[in-house]
């Protein structure tokens, strides 16, 4: 019998304290081979004892454990969100987390806003560079209360950051199927280089370059208020998108939006032969934390992902499978068209992927 994968479970805050368990519940029921460690970094821990990630935190768990899954970060108890900043953020860009991979596919038609799109006509994913942009919190403010005020925030782009993203997306055209089992054959890239120069010149000079060692992938370009416009209008044309850290962060809720919001979506933080982290791509809903209202089809999607990044293919096929039938026969939470609560939508998934 191989050895059992370990994951480090961070449930978070809010609705993440809900759909996490939900997730754990299925992983369990799939039958995956895995051992399973829970860490309190939240808001609650932070609230308790000014802790946000102990130290030695992210080491030990790049140390320790296979994957991770992460619920979500966000409460109003902790205005500044310190502990969402340093606990996420620092995970991804501690860690070295640089492609942020997020699976855009419909489950029914009925859950998508479009007008005669059926599921075959959505599935493609968006690759995201996860440690760079304007997320690295460079910058200042100056004079800040006055009337002269100057808020400064730079947009860091480096040839090595910009290179492994791009490279990653073609390895990922090349390496997976859509679900009907055709290869994917087209990566896109999406930037705003007719008016960020700098910063799109490097892309578009990189993309490029990567793009001709990949002959048999074809290799396209949008800026990326054309994309949003595409996306809406025919999102059947996309296949793998590949963008920077706010673009990626933009399109991808737009995206969520085509395949029934954001409590369908999944992601994954990756870094190739290490270990990586996976969450949810909803916040933590504080409105409607507690109520048993909260879609856990995001988080056991994204226990599916995580179980197939580790190599278990058979148990991520069980879920997914599960979470499709569920779709199907309205056995999900009132959102995407059920009456169940959070735990009997979950409760559901996990009988049904034994």
């Amino acid at each position: 019998m191989s050895q059992k994968k370990r994951i480090a479970i961070i449930p978070g805050d809010g609705i993440g304290r809900e759909v996490i368990p939900e997730a754990v519940k299925v992983i369990t029921a799939s039958g995956a081979a895995v051992e399973i460690a829970t860490f309190d970094w939240s808001a609650e821990r932070f609230l308790a004892d000014a802790v946000t990630v102990p130290p030695d935190g992210f080491a030990m768990l790049g140390r320790e454990f296979d994957a991770i899954l992460v619920g979500a970060f966000g409460d109003p108890r902790v205005p500044s969100n310190i502990h969402a900043k340093e606990i996420l953020l620092g995970m991804r860009f501690k860690m070295d987390l640089y492609a942020n991979v997020r699976p855009v596919r419909l489950l029914d038609a009925s859950l998508c806003p479009l007008k005669g799109i059926e599921p075959k006509d959505i599935d493609f994913v968006v690759i995201r560079e996860n440690t760079e942009g304007v997320y690295v919190d460079a910058g200042g403010i100056f004079k800040q209360g006055t009337v002269d005020e100057v808020a400064i925030q730079e947009d860091i782009n480096t040839r090595k950051g910009v290179e492994r993203a791009v490279r990653y997306a073609f390895d990922y055209c090349e390496r997976h199927h859509k679900q009907d089992g055709s290869p994917r054959k087209r990566v896109l890239l999406c930037d705003k280089s007719n008016a960020m120069t700098y910063s799109g010149g490097l892309w578009q000079r990189v993309f490029k370059e990567v793009a001709r060692e990949y002959p048999q992938i074809t290799a396209e370009h949008m800026y990326v208020d054309a994309l949003c416009m595409q996306m809406v209008r025919d999102p059947r044309q996309f296949d793998v998108i590949v963008t920077n850290n706010m673009f990626g962060d933009i399109i991808t809720d737009l995206a969520a939006g085509l395949q029934g919001g954001l409590g369908m979506a999944a992601s994954g933080n990756i870094h190739p032969g290490k270990t990586s982290m996976f969450e949810p791509v909803h916040g933590s809903a504080p409105p409607i934390a507690g109520k048993n209202v909260a879609n856990p089809v995001g988080a056991i999607l994204t226990a599916a992902m995580m179980l197939a990044h580790l190599g278990m293919v058979m148990e991520a096929g069980k879920i997914e499978a599960s979470v499709l039938e569920a779709v199907r026969q309205k056995k999900t939470t009132q959102d995407i068209g059920g009456v169940l609560g959070t735990r009997e939508a979950g409760d559901w998934v996990a009988e049904h992927c034994g």
